[in-house]
């Protein structure tokens, strides 16, 4: 236990017990995600399936890091320019450097921030962190159930729905098969945000005929993810673009993620993989 009294203490060796409802045999998104990033909360099965997504998308591993500086770039952006201070991050993942609650609360210690994940790991581990955190807190919910996350206690007790909210959709939504409704699922969510509140996306983009080499990695990496992770969609940008309902999508649109308010980088750009992850931020005016 941590020296806080609950949650795992992640410094302990992993030889220790781990909870009950971590299974280490199955692959995590979540944990996928963190070795992506450098992290350390993974275990063999998710180094695995990073591994073998590595082997048909060598910058995946990049790809995770330009997702983290989109994140910490609309989050500042909300944060800073446009005075939002409570935030809703659906589908976090593990905390790692660079999360929402630590730009968002560079700008103003009181801001609010709510971590959504389905993966029991992500709550015991940020449940360890957040610990002395206030103004922070992790729910254990699943993006399929959209009405449960708006009606969950514990969002509902941090987030004030008649003032303007952050809303992350961030590497969520590509997790979603079709019959899942993720356009639905992303409308739910919307839906009590009021005027100034803000969504931001990211998601694995099929660029089709623009770009038919990228459409043909999107295709085979797409394949691997579903025959490992069981989930994994890239969409066209029309589809993607749908997630934002008739909110207004800010300049520069929905663009490659290092084209986002990002300084230029010409070895990021010719990537290949670079045509196939997208991100916008949208407000509801």
């Amino acid at each position: 236990m941590s020296e806080h009294g609950e949650g795992w203490d992640w410094a302990k060796p992993k030889t220790d017990p781990l909870p009950p409802e971590i299974d280490t045999t199955k692959p995590s998104i979540a944990r996928v995600y963190d070795w992506f990033l450098g992290g350390k909360d993974n275990f063999a099965i998710d180094r695995q399936v990073a591994e073998m997504a590595l082997k048909i998308s060598p910058g995946a591993k990049e790809a995770g890091q330009q997702n983290r500086e989109f994140l910490q770039r609309v989050v500042y952006h909300m944060a800073a320019e446009a005075g939002v201070r409570q935030f809703i991050d659906i589908g976090s993942g593990l905390p790692t450097q660079g999360n929402v609650h630590q730009v968002a609360q560079q700008v103003d210690p009181a801001a609010k921030v709510v971590y959504v994940d389905n993966d029991p790991m992500v709550l015991v581990h940020g449940r360890a962190l957040l610990a002395t955190n206030g103004s922070t807190t992790v729910i254990q919910a699943d993006a399929r159930e959209p009405q449960a996350i708006l009606d969950h206690e514990q969002v509902r007790d941090f987030i004030d729905f008649s003032q303007p909210v952050g809303l992350l959709l961030l590497s969520i939504l590509h997790h979603l098969n079709d019959a899942e409704d993720p356009k639905g699922v992303a409308a739910t969510l919307r839906a009590p945000l009021v005027s100034g509140s803000f969504v931001a996306v990211s998601h694995f983009c099929n660029p089709g005929d623009v770009d038919p080499a990228a459409s043909q990695q999107a295709a085979t990496v797409e394949k691997v993810f579903n025959e490992n992770l069981g989930t994994g969609r890239w969409r066209t940008r029309e589809e993607i673009t749908e997630y934002f309902g008739d909110f207004e999508v800010l300049e520069p649109g929905l663009v490659p993620l290092p084209e986002w308010r990002a300084e230029p980088d010409l070895a990021v750009r010719n990537a290949l993989l670079y045509h196939t992850y997208y991100g916008g931020l949208a407000r509801k005016a």
